[in-house]
């Protein structure tokens, strides 16, 4: 079907406007998880006792859905995009208070709270940069401290790390006072130590991974050990082992997967796909003339790309395990979904827009005659 640019319908001005680039990467992103879902997921759900295709077909479902949802979203406004984010993010907090009196685990909420708080600090920096007689920065540093502070209560510090992180940049792209920023830092270190102090888990991965032994973690230690199996081509479709011994291997460990059975430049091409997705929302980002959408789009980017590094950094043991999904490519339900989120919005933000300023017409300067009839028209 051919659009036609005289043809003003929301599908047509949506296909003239959308960043295409953005799109392929990010629908390619969707495609290979699928394609590599058949390759972790089996041997997974077999030690599990389900079904062997289990894993595949609920991670096809919710690809499907999620391809269905970004593309949706991308057809929003900006003030669209910041209306839904605020309220996933009322939806989110009602949740996850909620969990902290019953005690249910629901990490959906964890997840969409992600996106939606991203662009909601993005509109309160901007708004702080823009306007003087709003108290946008203190507001939005309550809402960074009760995101952060539910979070740490589930507890979640990986996602608590990943949210601070992303809005610390935001800060600074903002060019909010420097001296700010410190606090923040000297805050978020605090933070960390306190988690360390109160919560095992913390403890014990920072232990073992800052440990002389860095095979002490079994799971870390297979992980590192597949790349070298795998070498530069990969052992082949199928052929690797790590799927058959970890349990975690379809979700927070399938880059290691991706490295035994595709090969190091597979994963590299995989990685090259996550800094083309940040780093093309970044130069759209420049184009942008207001603040808040201008730093939406940088901090839904950094937000891909954080939690791609993050994973992938895990995986090779630079980074302790942190329990953080590969976007696209782990499997996963309401991770897929919240993903789908963040994409949607980031494709909705760079899409092609004109500056409002330039939509202004100038005033008109009337022409030598029309003055000069003007001049000596008699009054009434």
């Amino acid at each position: 079907m051919k659009l036609s640019r005289a043809d003003r319908s929301l599908l047509a001005d949506w296909s003239f406007t959308i960043d295409r680039g953005l799109l392929t990467a990010l629908l390619a992103l969707v495609a290979l998880g699928v394609v590599l879902s058949f390759a972790a997921s089996p041997a997974v759900a077999i030690k599990k006792g389900l079904p062997t295709y289990y894993f595949v077909e609920r991670h096809v479902t919710f690809a499907a859905i999620g391809a269905a949802l970004m593309l949706i979203i991308s057809l929003f406004s900006p003030a669209g995009v910041r209306r839904l984010a605020a309220v996933l993010l009322l939806a989110s907090v009602a949740a996850m208070i909620v969990v902290l009196f019953k005690g249910t685990a629901l990490n959906g909420a964890q997840r969409w709270l992600k996106p939606a708080f991203v662009v909601v600090i993005a509109w309160l920096y901007g708004e702080a940069a823009r306007r003087s007689d709003m108290p946008a920065l203190p507001l939005a540093l309550l809402l960074w401290g009760v995101m952060a502070g539910l979070l740490i209560a589930q507890p979640d510090v990986g996602q608590t790390v990943l949210i601070s992180v992303t809005a610390g940049l935001l800060y600074l792209l903002a060019g909010l006072p420097p001296i700010g920023a410190a606090i923040l830092v000297l805050i978020g270190s605090g933070g960390f130590w306190l988690a360390y102090m109160n919560f095992g888990h913390v403890q014990s991965r920072l232990e073992k991974f800052f440990s002389a032994a860095p095979f002490e973690n079994y799971q870390v230690g297979r992980a590192m050990q597949s790349f070298s199996e795998g070498g530069f081509f990969g052992r082949g479709p199928g052929e690797g082992t790590i799927k058959s011994v970890l349990p975690d291997a379809h979700t927070d460990y399938i880059f290691a997967v991706i490295g035994e059975e595709y090969g190091v430049i597979a994963c590299v091409a995989l990685l090259a796909v996550f800094a083309y997705i940040v780093i093309r929302a970044m130069q759209r980002a420049s184009d942008e003339p207001t603040a808040a959408d201008r730093l939406a789009v940088q901090g839904l980017s950094l937000l891909l790309g954080l939690q791609a590094l993050i994973n992938m950094g895990v995986n090779i043991g630079l980074l302790p395990p942190k329990g953080m999904t590969l976007p696209f490519i782990s499997a996963g339900g309401s991770s897929m979904l919240a993903l789908a989120i963040t994409a949607g919005m980031l494709l909705a933000l760079t899409r092609w827009r004109p500056d409002p300023m330039r939509l202004k017409k100038p005033r008109r300067v009337p022409t030598i005659d029309e003055a000069h009839f003007t001049s000596h028209t008699p009054s009434v």
